[in-house]
């Protein structure tokens, strides 16, 4: 059956990383998958939390919020803190961004990653998370240069969407597809290829092992070529 888009089963929707969107931030990247638009920024702060103080190490940590209206019908802020979805969320970004590091030695400083979605069309927490790796190598650079210690950004990570939808595996979902797949999975990887996360649903059923097996061929092609992307836009 057809995509929404016409995308062959396994391409990527057009990928697009706008580095230094933001030009207050040490690092920023306006990241598009699609019509998926998501704006990430770090920011270097000279403070870590209590439990990581007096060890002259590093900390990463994150928050992910989606805008009102950033989907087709207006959603409420989340006011009173973050909902458990978005609290799942900021949990895999920072520990998806905190695999990239080379090293916490850069002094008690936070980099603090805000990833803010202006427009949703699936899979906003795998653009997320890419984008936010090229806001992460800026930071780390300005850091490096600023105090005079070694680059602490390590090595890329990137995540895509991947599902059965209408029995047939297909490659980073746009909102229809994720809402009617019957298997839904997101995987990050760091490269060239460790797993930080394979997440996998039977939304529909069950999924065998080839169908798991296929999904992850898929992830790793797409992933790949995220790769190349961000080393290109930091180039």
């Amino acid at each position: 059956m057809p995509r929404p888009d016409h995308r062959e089963a396994g391409a990527l929707r057009p990928v697009s990383l706008e580095r230094g969107a933001n030009p207050h931030a040490e690092g920023s990247c306006l990241v598009r998958f699609g019509d998926t638009v998501v704006l990430c920024t770090a920011s270097v702060i000279d403070s870590v939390p209590p439990w990581r103080r007096g060890r002259e190490l590093g900390w990463l940590t994150a928050e992910y919020a989606m805008l009102p209206r950033a989907t087709q019908e207006r959603t409420t802020r989340e006011r009173s803190g973050p909902g458990g979805r978005t609290q799942e969320i900021q949990r895999l970004i920072g520990r998806s961004l905190r695999g990239a590091l080379a090293t916490f030695a850069f002094g008690e400083r936070t980099i603090q990653i805000d990833c803010d979605v202006l427009q949703a069309d699936g899979g906003t927490r795998t653009a997320a998370i890419t984008g936010a790796a090229v806001a992460l190598h800026d930071a780390c650079a300005w850091i490096a240069e600023t105090h005079g210690v070694p680059d602490p950004f390590g090595r890329w990570v990137a995540a895509v969407s991947v599902g059965i939808v209408d029995g047939e595996p297909v490659l980073d979902l746009c909102y229809a597809e994720d809402r009617d797949a019957e298997v839904d999975a997101n995987v990050v990887v760091l490269e060239p290829d460790q797993y930080v996360e394979v997440q996998a649903t039977g939304e529909a059923g069950h999924f065998g092992r080839r169908d798991l097996d296929a999904l992850l061929a898929l992830a790793d092609r797409g992933i790949s070529h995220l790769f190349t992307r961000q080393r290109e836009t930091v180039a």
